[in-house]
């Protein structure tokens, strides 16, 4: 006789593969009473599965929407390609901050067996992520490995390579990443400089957990801090647009972490926009795919203008 628990995956695994079943014929299935059945359904509804039910006896048993949400069972391909899935979404920040996507990438790799975790590796080795216009490449086992930092809440030795290029190696106490639709922010305390401070990811060289209990008293808001952090930044080269959108909406085309917005009216505002050099802020301007006017400087204008200029011969 098999265990209870290896009973209820099996129903839930049938209950997946196709819209209804009765009674009997989960019973046959399974090779149990018709009350084992009714009682298994009983406790997979207590576990938030949504299981609907028809009256009568030609009734049958649906896998519907849950109360909460439950325990998920996957076969390894579907497994393998969740995993991918987040692993992408968390990259691009497709969903956002980028954040939820690490997180349940965290949770799933945790829970795969040895055999689907040797795939995922392999696959890992061979998957390249292409970032964005002027986004950075950044390590996906490393960006995986300062997720499980923080959520260890245990202190890391970290190696970082500043705006400079000068490398250190400090202890830090991880406590969240941030995804800013450009750059993966690690917010950490300093452990040295008793002070939070905010680390580009992509300038992480290597981060070795160690066996002491991270220090998170007060923390901080991750996000006002990387969006401080990167307003308190000098850039060689400022751009001011305009953008024909309310500031709401121009705030999800620019973050408030790359730019200062200013309404200018009901449907128009003003963004200044930092950046390394004027090639690359013409790069990211286009990237954001919106109509814009570039206000100043001239060498921006003029960079967008001859990237815009190449495109349009590169596809007559």
């Amino acid at each position: 006789m098999i265990s209870t628990s290896s009973r209820l995956l099996r129903l839930v695994t049938l209950l997946s593969a196709r819209p209804s079943w009765t009674c009997r014929e989960l019973a046959e299935r399974m090779a149990v009473t018709d009350r084992t059945v009714r009682r298994d359904i009983a406790r997979l509804r207590d576990l938030g599965y949504g299981i609907e039910s028809d009256p009568g006896p030609w009734g049958g048993y649906q896998l519907g929407p849950g109360t909460r949400m439950p325990p998920l069972v996957l076969d390894d391909e579907e497994a393998l390609a969740v995993a991918v899935g987040l692993r992408e979404a968390a990259l691009s920040g497709v969903l956002g901050t980028g954040q939820a996507a690490l997180s349940a990438l965290l949770k799933l790799r945790q829970a795969l067996p040895g055999r689907l975790a040797d795939r995922l590796a392999a696959l890992d080795a061979t998957l390249v992520h292409t970032p964005r216009v002027g986004e950075p490449q950044i390590d996906a086992p490393l960006l995986l490995e300062l997720a499980r930092a923080c959520h260890s809440s245990l202190r890391i030795s970290l190696s970082y390579r500043d705006h400079a290029g000068r490398t250190s190696v400090r202890d830090i106490d991880p406590y969240r990443l941030v995804h800013t639709g450009l750059h993966w922010y690690l917010v950490a305390r300093d452990v040295a400089r008793h002070e939070w401070r905010t680390f580009r990811a992509d300038r992480v060289l290597e981060a070795h957990p160690t066996a002491v209990p991270a220090d998170l008293t007060d923390p901080p808001d991750s996000a006002v801090l990387v969006s401080r952090g990167i307003a308190s930044v000098v850039y060689p080269v400022y751009a001011t647009i305009r953008l024909p959108l309310p500031l709401d909406k121009a705030r999800e085309v620019v973050p408030p972490t790359m730019g200062a917005h200013t309404a200018e009216g009901p449907g128009t505002t003003v963004v200044e926009i930092g950046g390394n050099t004027a090639d690359r802020l013409a790069a990211y301007l286009l990237s954001l795919g919106t109509r814009l006017t570039v206000l100043s400087p001239d060498e921006v204008r003029e960079a967008l203008v001859h990237r815009s200029q190449a495109l349009l011969e590169a596809n007559r």
